[in-house]
């Protein structure tokens, strides 16, 4: 008798803390938001009425030296205040320090190296000019950032100058494999990135975002037009983010006719193919030759060269009529599998036409896919892509690379802190355009190590959520976690964070207007988390604070079961009554298929709102004979770590 006692009061307090995992009061919170709307930053998501950013303009001058890898630039910025504060200092970005003997990363690590020409910016001179006079100052280096002092305040709405000269050497695998080189039989692959001193954001969150530069945490930049110039040997084939602006100048008829077919042509046209490769695409016999590239307003450049590129290139059509270029250039290496890099340009393209009518239209005249050295790296308008991949990868480098011209160049959030935003963001899109590419030539698109052998998209992403269960948080910055949780987190939980939102919560047609709009209205801004999370709360109409607060401040699990079956006055041609449970601490619709032993099928989809007060849930189903089966999440479209208890009767 009291074995028999002691196992009841056992199985109460097991049943008990088992239920008590789940709370509805630490889902459902109504102070998740932090900042109250304001005149900057709207309650509905939007900018506001007096919404303020500071600008950044840059011409560069540049010389690149195949042989000692060096670049020298000279860099002139205007910067201007369009804040409501004076600045009584500016902050620089100086992302190729990162392997500098005093780089924060090597202190962290311990690996710091010796001081070395090879390692960092060298600076000839740095001039500042406040009201059009050179005035003197004094500055620091700290790791990637430079600090300068003023004598004088910078005014609200005042210009200022800076002339930096400016070197540094390319390593083989430059700002953390960002940038570097590739030799091939016909010549190097040079990727140049990073490569100039660029402005810190000084925004209305933080003032000065001067987070340095480890290599998780990517960029945060102001908007401007970059005008640069490059000086290289005259058989290199340049390309950069931009237009070039002195094409008639400097290249030859016949390349520039075959740029002119490619303009008008669905398929892609080759501008220098195979039997051309050490043939120059320039004119004239000077050693060196100056490409000229033009960018408005974006937030960087970046380019690349190499002697040994084929290149080709077709035309995009967008939305608003307009037409722009997808252009690939890639070593005879990279075309052995015909499926990858002879397809560059057709899966560029692609990916250009469905980003311009899922999210915005593409605003500049020309796509760049590079092959090299890095893995993945993206740009505005371009993107350095791997050169030895198969036909999936192509796809799926064409489509993420070039999808962050939206997120987060367009869409300007900050990568340093909110890499999600970007990244999973960018990812959501990509999943869409796997399953339209080539009626699903490569569909469906799974994430990484989890992808394998999961029939469903749910069922891949619960391991990425069982991993990061004692993890950081989509809030954390990449710089302050593991890296092992970067990809778990910001890539693929919150691509799949967006699918249940659209495909399960709200519903495509709301979900898609709302997305579309958030990307409108900050688009060449500076949106934060809580933006992004208004703008989809006004744009759908729903209250989703408590999917934020479960999915991006918490790694919480979800576990739903079906608990039993009654019917109404023990009649089943009276109906039935269906319980469930909630038995961990995530809540999420209710999706259930109840059948009758009549054949009959029931598909309710019940909201997240039946978690409201408590853990234990019933519905009723006008069931007209006894219930053969009841399956909670019969399509595998929650992530529900334990699949077991999700079928009556248990299997």
């Amino acid at each position: 008798m009291k074995f028999s006692c002691a196992l009841v009061v056992i199985f109460s307090l097991v049943s008990s803390l088992a239920f008590s995992q789940y709370q509805p009061r630490e889902v459902f919170v109504d102070n998740l938001y932090q900042h109250k709307g304001d005149a900057i930053r709207s309650a509905s998501g939007k900018p506001g009425n007096r919404y303020w950013q500071n600008r950044a303009d840059y011409f560069v001058e540049a010389s690149f030296d195949t042989v000692s890898h060096r670049l020298d630039g000279i860099v002139t910025i205007t910067y201007t205040n369009n804040s409501p504060d004076e600045l009584n200092e500016l902050w620089l970005e100086l992302d190729q320090n990162l392997e500098n003997f005093d780089s924060r990363v090597n202190l962290l690590k311990n690996k710091r190296v010796e001081p070395s020409r090879d390692n960092g910016f060298l600076f000839k001179s740095i001039e500042y000019y406040q009201h059009g006079k050179k005035q003197d100052y004094n500055y620091s280096v700290y790791g990637t950032r430079l600090l300068i002092r003023l004598p004088k305040a910078i005014s609200s709405g005042e210009k200022i100058r800076l002339k930096i000269d400016y070197s540094y050497v390319l390593h083989e695998r430059g700002v953390d494999f960002r940038s570097g080189y590739l030799k091939t039989k016909n010549g190097t692959i040079f990727e140049i990135a990073y490569w100039y001193p660029r402005m810190c954001v000084y925004d209305d969150y933080f003032g000065w975002n001067t987070l340095p530069f480890t290599g998780g945490g990517e960029m945060y930049l102001d908007y401007g037009d970059i005008d640069y110039k490059i000086t290289v040997p005259s058989n290199e084939v340049v390309v950069g983010s931009g237009n070039l602006v002195n094409a008639k100048k400097i290249l030859n008829i016949r390349t520039l006719q075959r740029l002119k077919t490619a303009k008008n042509s669905d398929r892609p046209v080759f501008i220098r193919g195979l039997e051309e490769v050490g043939e120059k695409v320039t004119k004239g016999k000077s050693a060196t030759t100056t490409w000229h590239f033009h960018m408005k307003n974006t937030r960087d450049v970046a380019w690349a060269m190499s002697s040994a590129y084929l290149w080709d290139a077709a035309k995009v059509n967008l939305t608003n009529g307009k037409k722009a270029l997808a252009q690939s250039v890639y070593p005879v290496e990279s075309t052995q599998d015909s499926s990858a890099w002879a397809r560059s340009t057709e899966m560029l393209k692609f990916s250009v036409e469905y980003f311009s009518k899922y999210v915005l239209d593409f605003p500049y005249k020309v796509a760049t896919s590079v092959a090299g050295p890095v893995g993945g790296m993206e740009f505005p308008a371009l993107a350095f892509n791997y050169w030895k991949v198969n036909g999936y990868d192509m796809l799926l480098l064409a489509s993420h690379e070039i999808g962050h011209t939206w997120f987060p160049m367009i869409v300007g959030s900050d990568e340093r802190r909110n890499a999600f935003m970007d990244e999973g963001f960018n990812v959501f899109v990509d999943v869409q355009i796997h399953d339209a590419f080539n009626n699903g030539e490569f569909a469906p698109k799974r994430d990484g190590e989890y992808a394998k052998g999961y029939k469903y998209p749910a069922d891949a992403i619960i391991p990425v959520i069982e991993s990061v269960k004692n993890g950081p948080t989509l809030m954390t910055p990449a710089d302050n976690m593991d890296y092992k949780f970067v990809h778990p987190l910001s890539y693929f939980k919150t691509a799949y964070g967006l699918v249940l939102l659209r495909d399960v919560i709200v519903g495509a047609d709301r979900f898609d207007w709302a997305f579309k709009n958030y990307a409108k209205n900050w688009a060449y801004k500076h949106p934060k988390p809580e933006d992004f999370f208004r703008s989809m709360d006004n744009g759908t109409g729903e209250d989703l604070t408590w999917f934020w607060n479960e999915w991006f401040y918490h790694n919480w699990q979800l576990d739903q079961s079906v608990d039993s079956v009654q019917y109404q006055e023990n009649d089943p041609k009276n109906g039935s009554i269906i319980s469930f449970k909630n038995n961990d601490k995530m809540a999420l619709p209710l999706l259930v298929k109840v059948i009758e032993e009549n054949g009959k099928e029931h598909n309710l989809h019940i909201p997240v709102e039946i978690w409201h007060e408590k853990a234990k849930a019933t519905i009723n189903v006008p069931s007209t004979t006894k219930i053969k089966q009841v399956i909670v999440d019969p399509e595998h479209q929650l992530p529900d770590t334990n699949r077991q208890n999700n079928v009556f009767p248990r299997k």
